[in-house]
């Protein structure tokens, strides 16, 4: 169980800190980065709750479960993995995880229709808010296959946020009348 019970600690002053292993980083460590912005994701799906509990409580369920997963995964990232005893086992993302996102996924596609242009972000606010979602989760995505190519990270967590982007984009069109009111890409339009 995690106790916080002083928030600051003035031991990052010096502009590290601490790794779930013990080891000191700079803030700006390519690791740190990635977890911080998984932890952007998570503050961006808690703006889509706003919406999808008053509108979409099926979504707003997952979403429930994917911010829980999301915490899941920063610690995953904040613990390198290593062959040092660390007294713990550390939490990782399972590939049960990933296929419960494939899963919920394939649960809302089943009512939309096939596209036919680009989905331009918009539409509803929940939906405009899951686009938001989807590109946050992809800046983080790319940061952990930058870190997969310096450090070990777990495979399953690189899968899991690449299906995370792909059920934000699914349930933006899912919220947006089941892609009736989906704002469509046209190309040139503005020439």
């Amino acid at each position: 169980m995690v106790v916080l019970n002083k928030i600051y600690t003035k031991t990052g002053d010096d502009g590290t800190t601490a790794l779930g292993s013990g080891e000191r980083r700079p803030k700006n460590d390519l690791r740190i980065e990635a977890y911080g912005t998984v932890d952007e994701t998570n503050a961006v799906v808690g703006l889509v709750r706003l919406e999808t509990s008053k509108v979409a409580p099926d979504v707003d369920a997952v979403l429930g479960r994917i911010q829980n997963d999301l915490f899941d995964l920063g610690a995953d990232l904040a613990t390198p993995e290593t062959d040092q005893d660390l007294g713990y086992e550390p939490l990782r993302i399972t590939d049960a995880q990933v296929s419960a996102i494939e899963e919920a996924i394939d649960a809302l596609n089943a009512d939309l229709s096939p596209l036919r242009s680009f989905v331009l972000p918009g539409g509803s606010a929940a939906s405009a808010h899951l686009h938001l979602a989807r590109t946050v989760s992809r800046r983080a995505e790319r940061l952990m296959v930058d870190l997969s190519a310096r450090e070990k990270i777990n495979p399953s967590a690189v899968r899991y946020m690449n299906r995370l982007s792909d059920y934000f984009f699914v349930a933006s069109r899912y919220l947006n009348g089941k892609g009736a009111e989906d704002v469509l890409w046209v190309p040139g339009q503005n020439r």
